[in-house]
């Protein structure tokens, strides 16, 4: 479709062009477009397209005076512009406009419109009180190369099985490395989905992966995971992102997903004499979910364990809470072993720190046994060097 300088143009956030990028590779299959006020309605009412589970409406009501003021005049068959960034994304041939509230939008999405919930706030900022669908064209789409990668990953270890993992190890730490390899016990390949957030990315992404891939890279048969880049928008937010995980996991070539036991989206209720959890009411999303344990470092067993094999209670354990490691790196303290692999936090807080130290190798030839020989080291050679003294026992 040709781009018209004679069109309106509607202004959207990244967020929202994300999603229809995922729609236009069918990453969101059943759903194949924005939907109307019939179609809206009638997802609402059964949650499900063509028999198959989706959550809510996709709409695309973006905030702003200007865009209301658009969307309330289109005519049927106007062709609008799409703007991202300051940059034409997309065309869109207007089939219908229609009021919502904005309100019932973030409940379909979170289950509250409480502004104390920082994905209701955040939500309610961006999108508007009008929303238009249509047919949209992409005006400068690209390949999406993670479906080929998992292909050609599968085909080289001839993968029957491939599980999913949403993650965003923001920081990595023990209790990751062990869900990791759990899945991988019982798979052939392992994709794992690194989530990159809009807001509040404390680690940033290249960071993130690049720990991840050295985990991957020194402590795991490489060739059975993959790394698929994953932004994590709004439509993957609140108690139904499990069905959103799966949809994207199936259609990324996933039979199996695994997700873990205090996951956010992961109710439990009581019906027909059973517990039961959001993953009942997954339909026609032919992949099998797994909950997995949930995993502690017990004073006792002295080691990482299972809450659910550990007899030792509570306070006797360790939870793996990322925000305390967060705040830890951030004030530049090495995390104990084990809460991250002395590797890994390393690495982090010479990112996150970099020149911190004035005279570095003043500082490392006073604290550590040298061999005599001058050589130069990084910030990332101290923090590993000052860990192995944390854990010498001799004098404790």
């Amino acid at each position: 479709m040709a781009l018209s300088r004679k069109n309106r143009a509607i202004y959207i956030d990244r967020e929202a062009a994300s999603a229809l990028e995922l729609v236009k590779d069918r990453l969101l299959y059943p759903l194949t477009g924005l939907m109307g006020s019939v179609k809206s309605a009638k997802v609402l009412e059964t949650g499900l397209i063509e028999g198959r589970s989706f959550p809510f409406p996709f709409i695309l009501a973006p905030s702003g005076a200007k865009n209301e003021e658009v969307i309330k005049s289109l005519e049927m068959g106007e062709e609008i512009t799409l703007i991202c960034e300051d940059e034409e994304f997309a065309v869109l041939r207007a089939r219908e406009s229609f009021q919502i509230d904005k309100n019932e939008r973030v409940k379909h999405i979170y289950g509250t419109d409480d502004l104390t919930h920082p994905g209701v706030k955040a939500t309610l900022k961006r999108i508007g009180s009008w929303a238009v669908c249509g047919e949209y064209t992409l005006c400068n789409p690209s390949q999406n190369k993670n479906l080929k990668l998992i292909q050609d990953a599968k085909n080289i270890i001839n993968a029957k099985h491939t599980s999913g993992l949403f993650m965003a190890v923001n920081p990595l730490h023990r209790a990751h490395e062990r869900l990791i390899r759990q899945t991988m016990d019982t798979t052939d390949l392992l994709v794992i989905f690194l989530l990159k957030p809009y807001n509040n990315d404390n680690i940033s992404y290249d960071i993130r992966k690049e720990a991840l891939e050295f985990f991957i890279s020194n402590f795991l048969p490489k060739n059975r995971v993959v790394i698929v880049p994953l932004e994590n928008s709004y439509i993957f937010a609140g108690f139904n992102e499990i069905i959103v995980d799966a949809i994207v996991a199936k259609n990324h070539g996933c039979d199996r997903l695994t997700i873990g036991s205090n996951h956010a989206g992961l109710g439990m209720f009581y019906d027909c004499n059973s517990n039961k959890s959001i993953i009942d009411k997954v339909t026609g999303i032919d992949i099998d979910i797994a909950i997995a344990s949930e995993y502690v470092y017990c004073e006792k067993c002295t080691t990482l364990v299972s809450k659910n094999t550990c007899p030792h209670g509570q306070h006797h354990q360790i939870a793996y809470h990322a925000d305390s490691m967060l705040l830890l790196l951030e004030m530049g303290i090495l995390p104990p072993a084990v809460l991250m692999r002395k590797e890994v936090s390393a690495f982090l807080l010479a990112k996150l720190l970099p020149n911190r130290f004035k005279n570095l190798e003043k500082l490392y030839y006073d604290t550590f046994p040298v061999a005599g020989l001058l050589e130069e080291h990084n910030e990332e050679d101290f923090y590993l060097e000052l860990m192995k003294l944390y854990q010498t026992t001799s004098l404790t």
